[in-house]
Order: C-alpha cells, then structure tokens, then sequence
C-alpha cells in the first residue's frame, strides 16, 4: 500500500465522519428549531389564553358595573317617583276644604280627645288656616281651647300641662303611619313588582 493510498483513505474517512458529523448536525438542528417552533407555538397559546381570560374578566367587571349603576338609577327613579306621590298627597291634603277637611279634622279630634277625659284645660294646636273650623269643633269640648298654629297639613295636636300628654294627630303624622304602612304595596303598584 502506497502512501497516496493511504492518504486518501484517511481523506475518505475524514469526508465520511465530516459527512456523518454534518448530518448529525442538521438533525440537532431541526430537532432544536422544532422544539424552538414548539415551544413558541405553547408560549403564544398561553398568551392567547391569558389574554381571553383577561378580556373575560374586563368583560365580567364592565357587565357587572353597568348592571349596579342601571340598578342604582332605577332606585333613583323609583325614589324620585315615590317622593313626587308623597308630595302630590300632601298636596291634596293641604288643599283638602269643605265637609271633608271638617269630618277628618273632626275624626282626629275626636281620636286626641279620649286621651284627655276629665282634664280642665286642654290646648289644641293646628295649621293657622283652620283656626276657625277649630275653634268651631272645640265648642263640642269643655276646657278644649286653640292655643296656636302649627305647623303641618292639617289636624290638631292636643296637649294639657295637667297630665303632661302630647297627641300628635295631624294629617302629616298619619300619612307618614299610612306610607310607612303601605309603601310596599304602593312601590309594587307603580312598578309592577
């Protein structure tokens, strides 16, 4: 075997192993960009995912925001409506005049009066535009006298010193009884609950 012959098998080898060492290179490398474009593909699906959980949650918390503020805004109205009923009742209580506001002044009167049986001197109080109607109704009640205006829709307030009682029966302290009593039925009523 000559030297070239030997040169060139060891030329041969050495192409063989750089041809093998090359191949098992390129399989390293697709091997590594195929994990790489695995990996990538994984990290921009968690990414999808967290960004679709994120929207979600913003979606949730916009919903349930516009959902309490609808809310409150309903209350408000509801609110505003009631306050505006209330009003057109004292509205008409106060305009009240004739036979009725005479009969239901009468009928508190009456109701105040049981409280004070036997007392000399009872001071009736009520709204300075019905001093006439009663001072007309106490001429029915010994020691019953108008001691003054006050302040409310309609009615009287009765009190003696002698025994130390107050009754409050005006209009207004009956319709805040009544509208305590029956503001949930009226609230169903106007908004069909």
């Amino acid at each position: 075997m000559s030297l070239e012959t030997v040169v060139e098998d060891i030329r041969e080898e050495a192409r063989n192993r750089a041809a093998e060492i090359a191949e098992q290179a390129e399989t390293e490398a697709a091997e590594i960009v195929e994990d790489a474009e695995a990996e990538a593909a994984e990290i921009v699906e968690e990414a999808e995912r967290t960004v679709e959980r994120e929207v979600a949650r913003e979606r949730e918390q916009r919903l349930s925001s516009a959902a309490l503020e609808a809310k409150q805004l309903r209350l408000e109205a509801r609110r505003d409506v009631l306050e505006t009923v209330r009003e057109s009742v004292e509205t008409a209580l106060t305009e009240l005049s004739g036979e009725r506001r005479e009969a239901m002044t009468r009928d508190l009167l009456e109701a105040a009066a049981t409280e004070f049986e036997g007392a000399e001197s009872v001071s009736v109080y009520g709204r300075a535009d019905d001093q006439d109607l009663i001072e007309s109704l106490l001429d029915d009640h010994d020691g019953f006298s108008y001691a003054g205006g006050y302040d409310c829709l309609g009615g009287v307030v009765v009190e003696s010193d002698a025994s130390r009682v107050r009754v409050n029966n005006t209009f207004d302290s009956v319709l805040e009884t009544v509208w305590d009593d029956e503001l949930k039925d009226v609230s169903a009523r106007l908004f069909d609950q």
